[in-house]
């Protein structure tokens, strides 16, 4: 397992690694995030098993443009263009109905999809290289805290991930909203760095 620093050659390793079906953990636009093809069901299967993960919760998305969300769901909805145009990019994760190929190991059963465009540029920029999507699942184990930096992602998954980007201490203080948007009123799984205050002046909550 190689850890290097984030750049443009890091980023073409990273897009080969990802398109063999590895794994990699990276710093998105909140905390440092593993990242795979999500549309290689046996690559998310072998995430979760490094994760040690069995709580049968899907697995959010980061996308690059939010054209890319057309390979995920099911269909647009007028909440959908709403809230994207009210959110996007930003820290917030629309759950939405997903499209019947993406595999069982996203959505773990439950027929939705969790996807974020961030609004960091950078970010958006690495997972267009990568493929247009990436999972973002916090890089860490199964009941430990996220990884803040690239020395506490190789804590906890020495010799276990193919490949870490170093791309510097986390910033962020607040994991990204999640936000149900499968029905209304729409239903706030977690409160993160878009607040409930702001949601509620667009829409009915619970």
């Amino acid at each position: 397992m190689e850890i290097l620093p984030a750049s443009k050659e890091t980023t073409i390793t990273a897009a080969s690694v990802i398109k063999s079906g590895g794994i990699i953990a990276f710093k998105t636009d909140t905390f440092y995030g593993l990242g795979v093809d999500p549309l290689n069901g046996p690559s998310v299967q072998r995430l979760k098993e490094i994760k040690g993960r069995d709580d049968g919760k899907p697995i959010l998305l980061l996308i690059s443009d939010e054209s890319e969300v057309e390979r995920f769901i099911l269909n647009r909805s007028l909440v959908f263009d709403k809230a994207t145009k009210a959110f996007w990019p930003g820290p917030i994760t629309f759950v939405i109905r997903a499209n019947p190929l993406v595999p069982d190991e996203i959505t773990a059963g439950t027929g939705t999809v969790g996807i974020r465009l961030p609004s960091d540029t950078r970010v958006r920029e690495f997972v267009r290289q990568c493929g247009g999507a990436l999972t973002a699942t916090s890089a860490n184990l199964a009941g430990q805290p996220p990884g803040r930096t690239a020395a506490e992602v190789l804590d906890q998954f020495d010799g276990t991930l193919d490949l870490i980007i170093d791309g510097g201490e986390v910033t962020a203080t607040e994991a990204s909203t999640v936000l149900d948007i499968t029905n209304y009123p729409l239903k706030l799984i977690r409160e993160g760095a878009v607040g409930r205050d702001l949601i509620k002046a667009i829409f009915e909550v619970y």
